[in-house]
């Protein structure tokens, strides 16, 4: 069964983490995709939690997103370069770019001058701040915009101040925003049969993100807070909890879950205590209700209440590390980790975040070793190998 991006070709010219992130996407649902890179790759190739890895140019967060691509080599500052850049786009499908505004045009290379090659030419650009406004050369960095787009003001704990989330939040859900917008402009064009531009912005994508919490001001004038680990709900059972050996999280939103939830912990008194007879009063003695639900935890591991609190309605998790949850029976069960072989054996990479009942995503080749796809690549494009070999010895590719 065929996947839905079969036949697309993308050209991929971003780099570091929500560029290469969303034509991850697109590749593993089929789409063909070359990866640009100048000739001595780009830096993420060898970011340093592992040297091993670093020195073969296979970081392995970089091979996590670049798996299902073709490696070619570019120095774009030459002239035969650019040339190859646009024979490659007069057939291509998708240009997507990450540099700083201009950056392409510069190079006679922008979405103006290669639509008039290729009229049909979606052309993707992301950016920070987007492509036009007072801010659009600003660089664009995760850290840099969860603090900006308020997804910092409102995480973290009061006592404490601001907390960034624990991985670049911003640049995968703004990859995955552009892989959306870029699907939807190719799904447009079967109805107008034009390509066209599209603008991502990291900043509008994490505010799209946050459309309850920006609703909450725009529309009732609430400003958000930190409040630690308790859910936007503010309900006082949904919070971060110890327990004998750690942590659990309760997500313990509704009246039937809260007394399922002190059935469960043989708190059944607390029924009758007019402290927590209402949401209301809950919430005005948090810590008497805290101090109770904390001694019944205690008196057991929090991986022993996780599914005992589920089985009996009061929703709850202990706290999963990375290598724990990945060998989760339901995870195993549903094949999310990919295994592929490559020249240093077989590894495991996540896939799609979503199952299609046919054509789902599949990781059907590793990321590519540097420049490993140049001369097959030029060949396609008509260079014959006296051509590609002059093309090296010039150091274009």
């Amino acid at each position: 069964m065929s996947r839905p991006f079969e036949g697309i070709k993308i050209l991929d010219f971003t780099q570091v983490l929500a560029g290469p992130y969303a034509t991850f996407q697109l590749g593993l649902l089929g789409a063909d995709i070359i990866k640009v890179e100048r000739r001595e790759g780009e830096d993420a190739r060898r970011t340093p939690l592992s040297r091993e890895w670093a020195d073969r140019g296979l970081a392995s967060g970089w091979q996590a997103i670049n798996g299902a691509k073709r490696s070619l080599t570019l120095d774009l500052q030459k002239p035969e370069a650019r040339d190859i850049v646009r024979k490659l786009a007069a057939a291509a499908d998708v240009v997507v770019e990450n540099f700083r505004p201009g950056v392409m045009d510069r190079l006679g290379l922008g979405y103006a001058d290669l639509a008039k090659i290729n009229p049909n030419l979606i052309w993707c650009s992301i950016s920070g701040f987007g492509q036009t406004g007072p801010d659009r050369e600003e660089a664009g960095y995760d850290g840099k915009i969860q603090a900006m787009s308020g997804i910092m003001s409102i995480t973290g704990d009061p006592a404490t101040g601001p907390m960034r989330a624990g991985f670049a939040v911003c640049d995968v859900l703004t990859g995955m925003t552009a892989a959306f917008a870029i699907s939807s402009a190719l799904f447009q064009r079967t109805h107008t049969h034009k390509g066209q531009m599209v603008d991502v912005s990291m900043l509008e994508a994490s505010l799209a993100f946050l459309s309850g919490p920006v609703a909450d001001w725009t529309v009732a004038g609430h400003k958000q807070y930190q409040s630690g680990n308790q859910a936007v709900s503010r309900r006082p059972t949904a919070n971060l909890f110890k327990a004998r050996d750690g942590h659990i999280l309760l997500a313990v939103n509704s009246e039937k879950q809260y007394r399922c939830l002190m059935t469960a912990l043989g708190l059944e008194a607390t029924f009758s205590d007019p402290r927590f007879t209402d949401w209301y009063t809950r919430l005005a003695h948090e810590a008497d209700l805290r101090a109770l639900i904390e001694t019944a935890l205690a008196t057991d591991d929090a991986k022993s209440w996780e599914p005992r609190l589920n089985a009996a309605g009061a929703p709850a998790a202990s706290i999963w590390r990375i290598e724990d949850i990945i060998e989760h029976p339901q995870i195993q069960a549903r094949n999310v980790l990919q295994t592929i072989e490559t020249a240093h054996g077989p590894l495991r990479f996540m896939g799609s975040g979503f199952q299609l009942a046919h054509g789902g995503g599949k990781l059907d080749k590793p990321a590519p070793e540097l420049s490993k796809h140049t001369d097959a690549i030029l060949g396609e494009l008509g260079y014959s190998t006296d051509d590609i070999v002059k093309l090296h010895e010039s150091q274009v590719v």
